[in-house]
């Protein structure tokens, strides 16, 4: 079975300096309809407007990606990490028991625009970890890229969660099929472009929810840059 989520339906907040999407249910977006999709619990789409960004705060017991489309995202945080998100970059954040850190975009005039990834993790009260790693567009081109998974296989960032998830940009003839357990969930965020997913049209800011499904087909491209969830029912 297979569910759009079209990008019209997600929830909106515009704080002037911050101006967010939101695919599940975050702060002041509630909706009991989409509270998560297996372990997978945010997908934020921010713009940060310069000189500005999120000040030291803290999270816990949660493994944070960010993917950055445009712009740098500067990273700070208390296990000493200090580092600038480009795009083409995976970072990854397990919070564990307790981390502090502030995300800032430093540039005195462009936006820096990124996905903000939640998912849930498979054990509580690990110890904080960091991790961030560049992956080239060659490397996506045509085909889905693993850029996270729980054992760190093919090159890609570690998660302390039962998930993976690919990255993958599609134009013209471009196509790529997976194979999925059907005992698992599938979850396809378009980033930007247009998109098929199993003979369904998406364009930038949808998604498709996709379970007891044994295959997933991208094709028709057209400037799409895609992430897609491999993730525990």
């Amino acid at each position: 079975m297979l569910t759009l989520r079209p990008s019209g339906d997600r929830g909106y907040a515009d704080h002037g300096w911050l101006k967010s999407f939101h695919t599940f249910s975050f702060a002041g977006y509630q909706d009991s309809a989409h509270m998560g999709f297996g372990p997978l619990r945010v997908i934020n789409e921010d713009r940060i407007e310069p000189g500005t960004g999120f000040g030291t705060h803290g999270h816990r017991d949660m493994e944070i990606i960010s993917y950055v489309m445009s712009g740098a995202l500067a990273h700070r945080d208390n296990m000493g990490n200090g580092t600038a998100i480009l795009p083409g970059d995976v970072q990854r954040m397990s919070a564990g028991r307790g981390v502090m850190h502030s995300e800032f975009n430093h540039s005195p005039q462009g936006q820096t625009h990124f996905l903000q990834i939640w998912i849930q993790p498979a054990e509580l009260g690990i110890d904080p970890g960091y991790e961030q790693k560049h992956f080239e567009a060659a490397q996506k081109r045509g085909r889905l890229c693993l850029v996270a998974s729980r054992d760190g296989a093919q090159g890609s960032v570690t998660v302390h969660a039962d998930a993976k998830l690919y990255a993958g940009l599609f134009d013209g003839d471009e196509q790529a099929r997976l194979a999925l357990d059907p005992a698992r969930k599938t979850y396809v965020h378009l980033i930007r472009g247009e998109l098929s997913v199993n003979g369904h049209a998406l364009v930038a800011g949808d998604a498709a929810k996709l379970v007891s499904e044994s295959e997933l087909l991208l094709s028709q491209g057209q400037q799409a840059e895609v992430l897609v969830f491999d993730l525990a029912a």
